[in-house]
């Protein structure tokens, strides 16, 4: 994953292995899909592969980065750059970090009985591609994209959670104030009905005395 400042991830290049992992973070981050060791793979299936991938991400819905359209007045050469990156969705790429050399120069690739494959020739990969989408050529877009949709969304989701978090304990607070005090109330009417007995008893106590001393009285 490319980092933007403030800790905000730019896009995620993703191996087009896992169309769940792809939903999981297509509405955090701009998705670039890849093909992994293209080397492996003749262009007939590259192609074949490719075509499948499109498919199963329009059939699951998932929302990767979206090239912008050119204007009419768009230099021609941008524009026909921008229509060959699209249609090399997804990206068919191969990984070295080894220099070999071929024809007197030195190229960084993977070495096989039947020949060289180069990382950085069209021709075998589309690794330049994709480097100069990312670093060069739609960079900008990239994190526009990013701080308009994906942060701007991501914010307005923890404003929508913190809000609810607090109306839910608001709640919660005002329903155990109120069953506190509906407990004192009835604290307080059990206290006065004992008031009422002892006192009723202390009338018939008194009433009692004073019947016996008119009859001793008589």
């Amino acid at each position: 994953c490319k980092q933007l400042y403030q800790g905000r991830v730019r896009e995620a290049v993703v191996s087009t292995q896992s169309t769940g992992f792809m939903k999981s973070l297509h509405d955090k981050v701009n998705i670039v899909p890849v093909i992994a060791k293209a080397d492996t793979l003749t262009k007939a299936e590259v192609q074949r592969i490719k075509t499948r991938v499109l498919e199963e991400i329009e059939e699951n819905n998932i929302r990767i980065y979206q090239f912008p359209e050119c204007d009419s007045d768009e230099d021609e050469d941008f524009v026909e750059m921008n229509k060959d990156l699209k249609e090399s969705l997804p990206f068919a790429v191969v990984g070295s970090n080894t220099f070999i050399v071929k024809e007197g120069n030195r190229v960084i690739g993977r070495q096989y009985p039947w020949g060289v494959v180069e990382v950085e020739n069209p021709q075998h990969s589309d690794f330049t591609k994709l480097r100069n989408m990312l670093i060069r050529t739609h960079m900008q877009d990239l994190k526009e994209v990013t701080r308009d949709v994906h942060y701007e969304n991501f914010r307005s989701q923890k404003l929508s959670h913190s809000t609810n978090t607090s109306m839910n304990e608001s709640s919660s607070t005002t329903a155990t104030t109120t069953t506190k005090a509906g407990d004192e109330t009835d604290k307080i009417l059990r206290e006065k009905d004992e008031e009422l007995k002892k006192m009723k008893r202390m009338v018939e106590q008194l009433t009692k005395q004073q019947q016996m001393l008119t009859a001793l009285q008589k």
